[in-house]
Order: structure tokens, then sequence, then C-alpha cells
């Protein structure tokens, strides 16, 4: 009865299940281990603060470039502050105000932004120091586009900012801008400090659930081809069953 699974018709249908579902079931595990990768990295992340607050401060530029494993890490530098600015429509414990954000100048003829701290909405934002300062604060990353809080449609007021990056200040100041910033730990009167944020792609962002989600795809497209060829030989032996008795089959088959 089960003959016609040697013919060359069949010889392809079984060719193409037998790649087809490992194929899927690679997929769905390839998915899953991207997702626990994800996991993984945000729980290291979660740990990071407790480690680095135990490290001792390093020199600005043994921390550069920003990476996942120098994000949030205290740096040190010295310079004198110049042009400061407002980054507004920044939430801070469920309230919106501005990141006061004023522009370091090192002796290496570079500027550093440098976030002071988060300033209530109405409120006006305090002076920096004058002359030479050394500041310590958690690195952080430019901001993209994409980053949370970043007004990036542009239109703000003179002396404001959408994002904090160097592509944002370059035309801004007359020194080279760090592709990147600090944020204080201890921000002067009238400010709040902002804490650091994770490093990107160390979250459980929307990406690590779609990986997740794929993952259930995959194995899901594996069980419906085991599933499809199953049917198709029970409709196939069903028929060879008819023909068998002298009964003409009903036009289920293959082809």
């Amino acid at each position: 009865m089960y003959r016609f699974l040697t013919t060359p018709r069949w010889w392809g249908i079984n060719v193409f299940v037998l790649l087809a579902i490992p194929f899927c079931l690679f997929m769905g595990i390839w998915q899953l281990g991207r997702f626990e990768d994800r996991v993984d990295s945000h729980q290291e992340a979660e740990k990071r603060p407790a480690v680095q607050a135990a490290e001792a401060p390093a020199p600005l530029a043994e921390l550069l470039p920003v990476d996942k494993e120098t994000s949030g890490r205290q740096a040190v530098v010295s310079g004198r502050y110049g042009k400061q600015f407002l980054v507004p429509g920044r939430e801070l414990d469920g309230r919106t105000g501005s990141y006061v954000l004023t522009l370091l100048h090192t002796s290496e003829d570079k500027a550093l932004p440098v976030v002071r701290g988060w300033l209530p909405k109405g409120a006006a934002a305090p002076a920096p120091p004058v002359g030479e300062v050394t500041v310590t604060g958690a690195l952080q990353a430019s901001e993209s586009p994409g980053s949370k809080g970043v007004h990036a449609a542009g239109g703000l007021p003179e002396g404001q900012l959408g994002i904090i990056s160097a592509a944002s200040l370059v035309n801004l100041v007359p020194d080279e801008v760090y592709d990147a910033w600090v944020t204080l730990a201890r921000s002067p009167a009238g400010l709040t400090p902002v804490p650091a944020a994770a490093a990107t792609g160390t979250g459980l962002d929307i990406k690590a659930f779609q990986n997740l989600g794929y993952t259930g795809e995959w194995f899901v497209f594996a069980g419906f081809v085991l599933f499809m060829w199953f049917r198709l030989v029970r409709r196939e032996a069903e028929a060879e069953r008819d023909r068998a008795l002298g009964l003409e089959p009903e036009s289920q088959g293959i082809g």
C-alpha cells in the first residue's frame, strides 16, 4: 500500500520534508539562543552598576570608546566649563523636566558633554563653576534618534538640544566633541543627579521578545511540515486501498 512512497514524485516530497524539518528546528534553536543571549546581557547589565560602584574611577581616555563594558564606569576628567544647554522633555521619577548639559573643554582641545543634573520644568539652571575643575561621572554613549526621551524632530529654541551626541554639538562649539558624555553622581544645588542608563542592547526590549516569538514560529513550521506529510501519506494510502478494492478513488491524491 505504501509503495507509492518510492515513486519519483514522492521522493521529491520526502527529500523536501527531510530538509525542511531540520532547517526549521535549527532556525528555532538559533532564535532561542539569541533570546537567551539578550537575557544574559540584561542580567549582567543589572549587576554591572554594583560592580562599577566598587571600581575606582578611571581617566576618561582609558574608557574610550564607550562599549558595553565601559558604559556606566566612573570617568575622571579635568577642564573648564563652557557653553551650557538644556535638554528638554526628560523624565525623572515620573516628572518631566530638562537635563542641564554643560560642555567641559579639556586640555586635548576637545569638549565633553557633562550632564550636571536634572532641572524641574520652569526652573532656572545654575551657572557652571568658573576656572579649572575636575569632574567624576558615569560614562555614557552618545544618544541615537531611537534613544528614550530624545527629541529628534528639531525646531527647539536656541540653547536647547534634543539629543546628546557629538553630531548634534559639532557645529555649535569650536572644539571637537567627544563621542560620549558623562552624568554627574553629585549635582549642584537645584539639580537632581541623572542616573546612568544601561548600555544599548542589554535590555529586554521588543527585539528580544521578537526572537522568542520567532522561536515559536519556526517550531510551529516544523510541526506543520510533519503534519502535512502524514496527512498527504494517509490520503494517498487511502486512494491506493480504494484502487486495490476496485473502487474509483476520490480526487484527493498528490498531483
